[in-house]
């Protein structure tokens, strides 16, 4: 069997999970985290993070799905290994990078947002 393709479903199989579980974490404490930044506007607050929570799903699986255009031919257990560990290490780090810069752009402009 081709190996790309048992490569394809386990890493999208693995980044998918991950990235729903992080979202879910994020999406769930974040709530208490806008709300403190914006202490009377409760319902603003819940948009903001459901849209936050689509923006984070939509740009990480997107990003996933079109990394697998990038793809060497695999031609063994141990490519196959390194390159879902790779690709899934990219990916954690991205979703990093986003979390970070979504706190710094909420702490920095959300007051200017409301006023």
């Amino acid at each position: 069997m081709n190996l790309n393709i048992i490569g394809y479903f386990v890493y999208l199989s693995v980044t998918i999970f991950i990235i729903m579980k992080v979202g879910k974490i994020c999406y769930r404490n974040g709530n208490i985290y806008v709300a403190e930044l914006i202490p009377d506007h409760t319902e603003i607050c819940q948009k903001i993070n459901r849209v936050l929570l689509l923006a984070y799903y939509l740009l990480n699986i997107g990003y996933c799905a079109m990394t697998l255009i990038s793809w060497q031919k695999i031609s063994s257990a141990a490519q196959l290994i390194e390159t879902i560990g790779v690709r899934t290490a990219v990916i954690i780090f991205i979703i990093s990078i986003l979390h970070y810069l979504n706190i710094f752009i909420l702490t920095k402009y959300i007051q200017k947002l409301i006023k």
